[in-house]
C-alpha cells in the first residue's frame, strides 16, 4: 500500500510477505544504525511489521514505512510517525536509513512528506527525538526547521535531544 511520493522516493506499508524483509533485517542488525536507537529489535522483522501495520490500524496517521527510491534499488530504510510512549497525544517523527543509503537527503524528504501530510490531516506538531551525537539525525531536524528543545529523558528514559515542529495551521 503506497503512502505518498515525492520527487525521489515512494513511501509505502511494510508487508509481512515483502521481498524486502531480508533489507529490513540487515537494516536493524547493523551496529551502525542500532547504536543511535538503543538496540536492535528484539523481534522478528515480519513481526516488526505487523506491529507496524497495527500502528496505522488504529490511527492512519499513525505508521512505519518503507522508503523506496523511485529510480529502484533496495529500499533506503523506514520513516515513521506514531505517538511518543509516555506521552500525551504527542507524535513522534523519525528515520532509519540503511548505511548504503546516508548521506542523499533520503531521510529529510521522506520525514518532510510525512509530516506535511500529518499536518494537512490536522495534527498540530510533532516531535523528533535523537541521541546526542548524532550529528545526521540532528541536521535533518535542522533542515527540517524544527525547534531544538534541548535534552530530555521524558519519552525513553533515556537523555534524547528533542526537537519540535509546528504546524503552520497551529
Amino acid at each position: 500500500m503506497e503512502l505518498l511520493c515525492t520527487d525521489r522516493l515512494r513511501l509505502r506499508a511494510w508487508t509481512t510477505s515483502d521481498a524486502d524483509l531480508t533489507r529490513l533485517a540487515d537494516l536493524y542488525s547493523r551496529d551502525e544504525v542500532t547504536r543511535w536507537l538503543g538496540g536492535g529489535p528484539t523481534v522478528p522483522p515480519a513481526e516488526l511489521v505487523e506491529r507496524w501495520r497495527l500502528v496505522h490500524e488504529l490511527d492512519p496517521v499513525h505508521g512505519c514505512w518503507a522508503i523506496d527510491p523511485q529510480d529502484g534499488g533496495p529500499p533506503a530504510g523506514t520513516v515513521l510517525l506514531k505517538p511518543l510512549p509516555q506521552g500525551v497525544g504527542e507524535v513522534e517523527v523519525g528515520w532509519h536509513l540503511h548505511p548504503d543509503s546516508w548521506g542523499r537527503g533520503y531521510a529529510t524528504e521522506a520525514a518532510r512528506a510525512v509530516v506535511d501530510r500529518a499536518f494537512d490531516d490536522g495534527l498540530l506538531e510533532v516531535y523528533a527525538v535523537v541521541r546526542p551525537g548524532n550529528e545526521p539525525s540532528l541536521a535533518v531536524c535542522r533542515k527540517l526547521g524544527m525547534q531544538p528543545l534541548g535534552r530530555t529523558t521524558r519519552w525513553y528514559d533515556t537523555e534524547l535531544v528533542a526537537f519540535r515542529l509546528e504546524s503552520p495551521a497551529a
